[in-house]
């Protein structure tokens, strides 16, 4: 197969890359604080929150992901993009408020109002790892593969440096903002990009009876046995959701668009925006993978499939536009992670440890993190090789890493009675569990191990605040939810139209996530 570009579809691909890095010198020369750097000036709109939770959650890891999960193991994956839109209706519903109230600027330093800052220093220094070695070198690990597959000449390290710098130069300049902006074009040419290799695929299949033909129909169900290997519905039930809670609810490069909102409504109604965006997954992104089990049956790495699709399927000028798509998805998440992580260093640690520092000091001190981020990212990156798909890598590590900070914050949120020692003890214990399952290698399936870290996590955060001091009353209303909370805020909803009722949106949002899920059940 030729996976040569012409010159209409390099020029197109340029074209796009110099316009996002003049998006981010533009919005860098505007920015006067350091929240306007780290958080837009706390000023973004419901739609471009909503485009940007999705151009960065369909990142080229999830884009390459998806079709090549579909390809191997069936549709099933789609559950992970499912469970967002559940995610995200009840995250808009109990625990958003908190956030936009407490005007933090990182998850961690949420953590610090609930408990204190052992809590915020530990969380800070495990979000930061998380985001240099999972979510920013998986972005640059498949971006590195479309490019090897256009000049197979070049090592991954290279392919993986250019981006990088690319990504990195608009991040250093501009800060969220300008990530903010560039994920909504991203987030658009993405859609256009996949709907179009999916169109295309179809038409090159010829029927649907094509592909269950050569496709075994436990691939094409959503819904697998307790012995599948991939995805049993025991880990549906029990390690999706908290997968999926981290990743919405804690995760900072995901929370930071939600942070930087003009309003709760804009917030909220950006989060549920997202949550729609997530549903047509399965047909442009998911299914077209499936379709590939018919057009490439020999593929030796699942993780190819989707870039194969595209330099087979489309023609000279649409392949330009539809690579243009995926490498703005490499970006989006690179993007996102780098600014994630950078906000982290500055917001918890320089700027807790030097209160006095100015605006500009905070600011050029973000973009030297992120600069470094970016070098050590691009460094760790061709490692992923060593893993079966870039699926499994992420997925994989998030299990062992996120169920003790879903604990903690879920039972903090419902709990009055959880204290500071009872959460930072939690945190500890639950990862030095983690690690020992790890290493002992016991042959339980990743999406149970959520599970049995969480119940171990929570025993220890309920037993250890029991039997220390109750928590101060003050500090804890402001981060606690109760039943008069929720109706204070059913009363301030009836003054509102029905179409700006959130509660009415998260509803719609969760009747058509039942009606799709039913569908390919």
């Amino acid at each position: 197969m030729d996976f040569q570009l012409e010159g209409i579809d390099l020029a197109m691909v340029g074209l796009y890359t110099l316009f996002i890095i003049w998006i981010g010198f533009y919005i860098g020369s505007k920015t006067k604080s350091s929240e306007d750097y780290f958080l837009a000036g706390r000023s973004l709109t419901w739609w471009l929150i909503g485009f940007s939770l999705f151009a960065t959650n369909m990142s080229s890891t999830s884009l390459i992901g998806l079709a090549g999960s579909a390809y191997g193991e069936g549709i099933a994956v789609y559950n992970y993009e499912w469970m967002a839109a559940v995610v995200l209706a009840v995250f808009v519903i109990f625990f958003l408020p908190f956030y936009i109230r407490t005007r933090v600027s990182t998850v961690p330093e949420y953590f610090e109002r609930r408990f204190d800052q052992r809590s915020r220093y530990y969380f800070s220094t495990l979000t930061i790892v998380g985001n240099i070695f999972i979510d920013t070198a998986g972005s640059l690990y498949a971006g590195g593969l479309v490019i090897q597959l256009v000049y197979p000449q070049i090592p991954l390290w290279q392919a993986v440096t250019a981006l990088a710098v690319v990504a990195g130069l608009y991040t250093v300049a501009g800060g969220l903002k300008a990530v903010v902006y560039t994920d909504a074009i991203q987030a658009v040419l993405l859609l256009i990009g996949a709907g179009w290799i999916t169109v295309q695929a179809y038409s090159a299949v010829g029927s649907w009876d094509a592909v269950t033909a050569v496709t075994p129909p436990e691939m094409l169900s959503l819904i697998k046995p307790a012995d599948d290997p991939f995805l049993p519905w025991t880990g549906l039930l029990i390690g999706v959701p908290m997968l999926g809670f981290y990743f919405w609810c804690n995760n900072q490069f995901m929370v930071q668009r939600v942070l930087g909102a003009k309003s709760l409504e804009h917030g909220r109604w950006g989060a549920l925006f997202a949550g729609f965006l997530k549903l047509p997954v399965i047909l442009i992104m998911v299914l077209p993978g499936t379709m590939a089990r018919v057009l490439y049956p020999d593929l030796e790495r699942a993780d190819m499939v989707y870039p194969t699709m595209m330099f087979d399927l489309l023609p000279v000028g649409l392949r330009g536009l539809v690579l243009t798509a995926l490498l703005a998805a490499i970006m989006s998440s690179i993007d996102s992670t780098l600014n994630s992580a950078s906000t982290l260093v500055t917001m918890d640690f320089v700027k807790k440890l030097r209160p006095k520092s100015d605006n500009r000091f905070l600011v050029w001190t973000g973009r030297l993190v992120t600069f470094i981020f970016m070098v050590v990212s691009a460094l760790w990156a061709p490692q992923i090789l060593k893993f079966p798909s870039l699926w499994q890598y992420l997925q994989s590590v998030l299990a062992y890493l996120c169920p003790p900070i879903v604990a903690c914050f879920l039972i903090g949120t419902f709990w009055r009675r959880a204290n500071a020692t009872g959460a930072f003890v939690s945190l500890i214990a639950g990862h030095v569990v983690s690690l020992i399952l790890l290493l002992m290698g016991t042959g339980i399936h990743y999406l149970i191990i959520p599970g049995i870290l969480f119940i171990i996590s929570g025993l220890v955060l309920v037993l250890v605040s029991l039997a220390t001091a109750e928590p101060d009353a003050a500090k804890v209303e402001a981060c606690t939810w109760t039943a008069a909370l929720y109706r204070e805020d059913g009363e301030a909803l009836r003054g509102l139209p029905w179409y700006r009722n959130y509660r009415l949106g998260a509803l719609v949002l969760l009747v058509i996530t039942a009606v799709v899920v039913i569908a390919f059940r």
